[in-house]
């Protein structure tokens, strides 16, 4: 029947034992027909337990099976599940993820309905630890200070066509017309591969009510790494020819270079050191009235001492990754890629 298409979910991991079960958990809670279900764990040769909980729920669940992935990276991992699979659907998930149990069920419905390329919904932040900065940290990545205006990060009201989608279902046929993913790109094969989709004539659906839940970062050290590594494959990808970022990508490498242009110009020129400082404490305002109001609407008051520190980390941190990124692309385009570095 056209509502139990047969569905390839690939998950791509490595070293994810504390994350990794719950995942598989919440699949395989999914109410789509397991004898229409394959699902590809994907794993980068994990050097913890991840290999064997994976091992567990193959031998217990017919419909699970680990493909090794020796290039270790995220896109050869979805590019093995792509070639193994044996559905008319693919769906990419998260390992740091979970999933509510009609998310299978629902893209699939979408995916017929609206006769989209590629479906997917909201992405929800959970705290990747129990404690006030591991809350805050999820906080921030649902509030348009900290994401701008990501329609899967902060919501919408209704279904809309979008750029890019948490994840995806697709149709595998488009694999096919539009190619595999990227396997220069440590991150941001996703968009990238959207990005061409879409300019192959295909359409991708975000729906709200598709939920999935993922667990960010706990600590502000951890969490100001990560959009790093985030900023600097935002920019990095030029190298490869593919241009992925929207302005929103940019913001953070545009606010970064000016706060260090106008820190060594301030001791230049009096009108710039005071157009300087007006800019820092322009932020500084913005930044504690969106964490107030973060921590109001939250309703943990607690939030407003850590959130101006989170924020500062999201950021700087994928602003400063941009920069490196830009001066990686001009310096020294001869030299080994940074992926193994910021794996």
């Amino acid at each position: 029947m056209k509502n139990h298409l047969n569905v390839s979910v690939i998950v791509a991991c490595r070293n994810e034992e504390k994350y990794i079960g719950n995942c598989l958990e919440s699949i395989i809670g999914n109410n789509y027909p397991k004898d229409r279900l394959e699902v590809l764990v994907v794993d980068g040769m994990s050097t913890d337990s991840t290999r064997d909980i994976i091992d567990r729920y193959a031998q217990n669940f017919s419909f699970i099976k680990r493909i090794d992935n020796p290039k270790l990276i995220t896109p050869a991992a979805f590019n093995l599940g792509i070639k193994n699979a044996s559905g008319e659907v693919v769906m990419i998930m998260g390992s740091h993820s979970k999933y509510k149990s009609n998310y299978i069920s629902s893209c699939i419905r979408y995916l017929n309905k609206c006769d989209a390329d590629n479906v997917g919904g909201i992405l929800r932040t959970l705290p990747g630890d129990d404690t006030t900065t591991a809350k805050a940290i999820a906080s921030s990545l649902s509030h348009p200070f900290g994401v701008g205006n990501s329609s899967f990060r902060v919501g919408s009201r209704k279904p809309l066509w979008a750029d890019t989608v948490f994840g995806g279902c697709y149709k595998k046929k488009v694999f096919d017309e539009v190619g595999l993913f990227n396997e220069n790109l440590v991150r941001s094969q996703d968009m990238d591969f959207n990005i061409r989709l879409k300019s192959n004539g295909g359409k991708i659906l975000l729906v709200p009510s598709i939920i999935a839940e993922y667990f960010a970062k706990p600590t502000i050290k951890s969490f100001f790494m990560h959009n790093f590594k985030d900023g600097f494959w935002a920019i990095y990808p030029l190298k490869f020819g593919s241009s992925m970022f929207k302005i929103r990508h940019l913001l953070p490498l545009f606010f970064v270079t000016s706060i260090i242009a106008g820190f060594v110009l301030s001791f230049i020129w009096l009108p710039l050191k005071i157009l300087f400082l007006s800019g820092i404490f322009a932020y500084l305002l913005l930044n504690l009235f969106s964490s107030a109001a973060l921590a109001w609407r939250s309703k943990k008051l607690r939030f407003f001492i850590i959130l101006p520190f989170v924020f500062v980390a999201r950021h700087f941190g994928y602003g400063l990754g941009s920069l490196w990124g830009l001066l990686k692309l001009t310096i020294s385009s001869h030299q080994p890629d940074l992926a193994t570095n910021t794996k």
